[in-house]
């Protein structure tokens, strides 16, 4: 139940970002990717690896296969990258009731993301399956004009649409969905933030990464493998968007009246 609401409400975000624009800060074309503060306030109330896994199966659902862009090996850095990033990150949590704790380690999760995808789109770039921007006599300030981008989107993905509104949206929430899906509120813990299991998270983290490279490089220059791509949105134009947005919303919402069903007839 914890997979497919976050999933789906994943999937309803990040397509509805879709059709925003993007803007230019500082020279940089910056979308404004999902709101993040949904995943990040719905993921942490239940802190398990489904919620994280949840998260990329989202966006492949709703973002890459309901519109026919899917490539299934190009699909798996965001798979296993996003999992790690939000896995890792939720072991910190030590009071979740403490919503600049909940806020600060959801942001720390799109960091480590971003901090990913820039190590991995750099090192496709050294192979060179991919082009990227750079001065032609020193490839070396690949690192700086990805790095800016990277940045940008910590700051635009990760704090504004991600940790400030977090803020507000978690501590509402809380203790009020679990029970929709038959679970209580998830305990602190006693101790530090960092634990061995966090140690052992990140550890997997880091092991994903050269893996992540491996498949996302073997994507870029040999195809995706299994692929579905009719491409309904040059079809058919923008408004094709609405048919995973439609999708994804009656998901969530006839998940959550079924176990509101569920709860009231066996209270009654």
């Amino acid at each position: 139940m914890v997979f497919i609401l976050v999933m789906s409400l994943h999937g309803l975000q990040s397509m509805i970002t879709e059709l925003l624009p993007e803007f230019s800060m500082a020279g940089l074309g910056v979308s404004i990717g999902p709101f993040w503060f949904v995943a990040m306030s719905v993921v942490l109330l239940f802190r398990s690896f489904w919620a994280c896994l949840a998260i990329p199966v989202g966006g492949i659902v709703f973002g890459e296969i309901l519109i026919g862009d899917f490539s299934a090996l190009g699909a798996v850095e965001g798979l296993v990258v996003i999992t790690a990033s939000w896995f890792f990150a939720m072991s910190l949590i030590t009071d979740p009731t403490d919503v600049k704790q909940i806020a600060a380690v959801g942001f720390l999760a799109k960091a480590m993301e971003e901090l990913a995808a820039w190590f991995i789109d750099v090192g496709k770039f050294y192979v060179g399956v991919e082009e990227l921007e750079a001065i032609s006599w020193l490839p070396e300030t690949v690192w700086a004009t990805e790095g800016m981008g990277a940045l940008v989107q910590i700051i635009v993905a990760g704090i504004v649409f991600g940790a400030i509104p977090t803020l507000f949206l978690y501590p509402r929430l809380r203790g009020k969905i679990e029970p929709l899906l038959g679970m209580s509120p998830v305990e602190g813990r006693d101790g530090p933030m960092f634990t061995s299991t966090s140690l052992k998270r990140l550890g997997a983290w880091v092991a994903v990464l050269p893996v992540a490279f491996g498949v996302e490089t073997l994507s870029e220059s040999s195809g995706g493998f299994i692929t579905f791509t009719p491409q309904f949105v040059e079809t058919y134009g923008q408004e094709f968007l609405f048919v995973p947005i439609v999708a994804a919303a009656v998901i969530a919402f006839a998940l959550v009246a079924y176990r509101q069903r569920k709860v009231e007839s066996v209270e009654a």
